[in-house]
């Protein structure tokens, strides 16, 4: 069994300014949500049997209590954020398990999903369709890997190693160090990739460094460090066959209609015979 999670907020995101380039004319209210639906139609027109997805119900979580300066929803077109809860309400009458953040992010559900899934031992592989940074913590070996669809490349614990120097366990220390521009924290003045990658292999964790290395700076990169670590305790679900794909609702062909996708429909039915 392979389980596939994919990082709905990135896939809209992916399809809302892929869709900047269709004529104005022929752009529709939710294009970004159809692109998303097929997008997972696709994975399970290629075998893919269980599938989660997460989204950012609200962009702004536990960590802005953390760090003033970490992301928000301002600046995010409201054209984009206006689809979120309509490719919720998709996914969910599609048949495919959908978990929208609000207290924590979607990462953190992937994260928790991750780790739930790879605890049954039915599971062969766990893959995380998504190319954010963070998510190379939750790599293990080539059990647990990350899919970047943008770059079309699969990194297993080897690969997070050969493009971050670093394993994945250490990947919230190296983010605390060299800073997350899209999370909104800037990591240590002063200490690039190469340079934490080196500080990392030396020392091991931030907690272990030297209090030289980081000096009065200590303090804030452990804060940095907390905001890279993502939660594993998301409640998301007991059973891993919670997960399977097993069909669209009833309520699908409405929501077919609504979006002015058919084509969609079509798909899912032909998709289920398949798997029957």
């Amino acid at each position: 069994m392979i389980v596939h999670l994919i990082d709905g907020t990135y896939e809209l995101f992916r399809h809302y300014h892929g869709l900047r380039r269709v004529p104005k004319d022929q752009d529709r209210p939710f294009g970004a949500v159809v692109g998303v639906l097929g997008s997972v139609l696709q994975m399970i027109e290629e075998g893919a049997t269980h599938l989660g997805v997460a989204t950012d119900h609200v962009i702004e979580s536990f960590r802005n209590e953390l760090w003033s300066g970490y992301k928000t929803g301002e600046g995010i077109d409201p054209a984009l954020l206006a689809q979120f809860q309509p490719l919720e309400e998709a996914l969910a009458t599609m048949g495919i398990a959908v978990w929208p953040m609000i207290e924590l992010e979607a990462d953190d559900a992937l994260a928790s999903a991750a780790f739930i899934a790879s605890k049954d031992t039915r599971v062969h592989k766990v893959c995380i369709w998504t190319p954010d940074k963070d998510l190379g913590q939750c790599v293990r070996d080539d059990r647990i890997v990350q899919v970047d669809r943008r770059s079309k490349t699969i990194r297993d614990a080897e690969g997070v190693r050969a493009k971050f120097g670093v394993s994945p366990a250490l990947i919230p220390d190296y983010l605390a160090l060299v800073g997350d521009s899209a999370d909104g924290y800037p990591g240590m003045a002063g200490i690039g990739p190469k340079g934490a990658a080196r500080l990392l292999a030396r020392y091991g964790r931030i907690e272990d460094f030297p209090p030289q290395v980081l000096g009065e700076r200590s303090e804030l990169a452990l804060l940095f460090k907390k905001l890279a670590t993502l939660r594993t305790d998301a409640p998301l679900f007991r059973n891993i066959d919670e997960l399977r794909w097993d069909g669209p609702t009833d309520k699908f062909s409405d929501c077919c209609e609504r979006l002015d996708a058919p084509q969609l429909l079509t798909r899912a039915d032909k998709a289920i015979a398949a798997h029957v």
